[in-house]
């Protein structure tokens, strides 16, 4: 008897555990309340990419003279010519998920999902019917959106959430971002390329405060921001906003999440801007799916706990993507990954989620972008390391672009050369990570990078370099 497996939700996840599961044999049915592609399609990834790219060409044309290239008149962002972009690449990329369901005749249902009872869900589309949809199994993948903030109540103008950022009709002249985590650290980037003054408000001691973020990447990004006069607070939270005519009156304060503060950073300080855009955090797309109906469990805040194996306490139901919460990891090719986990496993496989190589990526200008161990963290774990860096402004292909700031990092085992991280901050630091996360996944020692031969000119030889320097072999770096 072929197994019906039902999913709410058709992000990155979803759409993927469908296409899984079908391939096996299944009978699947999606049911999504928005667009096909979840937050990352819609919300995040992809129209945040958008503006990075329009935003990156702005920063050229302002360079236009280093390469060889004379402009004359005034260069300005057309943001009703980038929103119309942005909204093609979208209902485009759109159109193919719904492609790839229909050629594997997987049935997508648009409405409200929500769990009716055992082996029951229900759709209630816009027209207001109730369509009953049993399974055999279910996967959860509701997704997650922008936290709300009693501080910073969200009314789409002058208080932004990272949602209405994306929807810009013009670039206000002057920012103030709350949050200089990842989507803070992207926006400040985009916002102040397009034209905007950009000020970032970070509580934790540095810009990126992410486990997984290498501190010397934190480091060259901060005097990137300085070199782009993005003015960057750290240690310090937002406790006032008043609002004075057009303009937004920032009072920023010490945070309470540092310690040993310096006399500087305890005295409180004020900003003024014309829009305050708030990006620090997301909450669960849980409340109202019917978890209770089954039993299945989540944390105080709504998060969804669930096995190696992606399933929840309750048996047959998986949960997969951000609806995890920040305790895993809340990128959009790891709700993949656990997609493809849990619909194997609800076909019958037993198939665990190994989060020990995960890369990340960050589109900031430069890029960042890291896979395995941070030095930190090794030596928290009681390794020996040995960490090399080199630097972008040794190779070649840097200089033909332009793009010198940055370096590349590895860390490795100094007794058996095994390669534990990589750590990226320059241009094209997202596409060159790729190579980093193949290397620890096959266990790839610094030798055998430094045997491989690369391509010159390439970007791709700062990581040769940084293998051959892990060697003490150093050619050019």
């Amino acid at each position: 008897m072929t197994a019906k497996i039902t999913i709410i939700g058709a992000g990155p996840g979803g759409y993927v555990a469908a296409i899984r599961a079908a391939q096996m044999g299944a009978e699947v049915t999606v049911i999504e309340k928005d667009n096909v592609g979840g937050t990352c399609l819609n919300w995040g990834c992809i129209p945040s990419k958008v503006m990075m790219i329009t935003a990156d060409i702005m920063k050229k044309f302002h360079k236009s003279r280093e390469f060889g290239i004379t402009l004359e008149g005034k260069v300005y962002p057309d943001m009703r010519g980038l929103m119309a972009r942005k909204e093609k690449v979208i209902q485009d990329q759109a159109k193919g998920i719904l492609r790839l369901l229909t050629h594997h005749k997987i049935r997508y249902l648009r409405g409200h999902g929500y769990i009716k009872g055992p082996h029951l869900a229900a759709v209630r589309q816009e027209n207001g019917d109730i369509l009953e949809v049993p399974w055999d199994r279910l996967i959860l993948a509701p997704g997650t959106r922008p936290s709300d903030m009693p501080l910073f109540p969200y009314d789409g103008k002058k208080i932004l959430s990272s949602n209405d950022a994306l929807n810009l009709r013009e670039i206000p002249e002057s920012v103030l971002i709350v949050g200089g985590g990842v989507i803070g650290c992207e926006f400040a980037f985009i916002l102040n390329a397009l034209g905007a003054k950009v000020t970032v408000a970070e509580a934790m001691s540095r810009i990126l405060p992410l486990p997984s973020v290498d501190e010397d990447c934190s480091k060259v990004l901060g005097r990137e921001m300085k070199k782009n006069k993005i003015k960057f607070f750290v240690n310090r939270t937002v406790e006032k906003i008043e609002h004075r005519g057009e303009k937004r009156r920032v009072t920023i304060g010490p945070s309470p999440f540092s310690d040993n503060l310096s006399e500087k950073d305890k005295k409180p300080l004020t900003e003024e801007a014309d829009k305050i855009l708030v990006c620090i955090g997301r909450r669960p797309l849980t409340a109202d799916i019917g978890l209770e109906t089954l039993g299945v469990k989540t944390d105080k805040k709504g998060w969804i706990p669930v096995s190696e194996n992606m399933e929840t306490n309750v048996p047959g139901v998986y949960a997969i993507g951000d609806v995890l919460g920040p305790s895993g990891i809340m990128l959009a090719h790891v709700a993949s990954a656990e997609g493809s986990v849990a619909a194997e496993n609800a076909m019958g496989n037993t198939k665990k989620m190994n989060y020990d190589v995960v890369p990340g990526a960050i589109f900031t200008m430069p890029e960042v972008a890291d896979v395995g161990l941070t030095e930190a963290q090794a030596k928290e774990k009681g390794r020996t390391v040995r960490a090399e860096s080199v630097l972008f402004r040794t190779i070649g292909k840097a200089h033909v672009m332009g793009e010198i700031s940055g370096q590349a990092k590895i860390v490795s085992d100094p007794e058996n050369g095994k390669i534990l991280g990589v750590h990226i901050v320059g241009p094209h630091a997202a596409d060159l990570i790729a190579e980093g996360t193949l290397a620890i996944q096959t266990g790839c020692t610094v030798k055998e990078l430094a045997e491989t031969i690369h391509a010159h000119p390439t970007l791709s030889e700062v990581i040769l370099e940084a293998a051959f320097k892990s060697l003490d072999k150093s050619l050019h770096g």
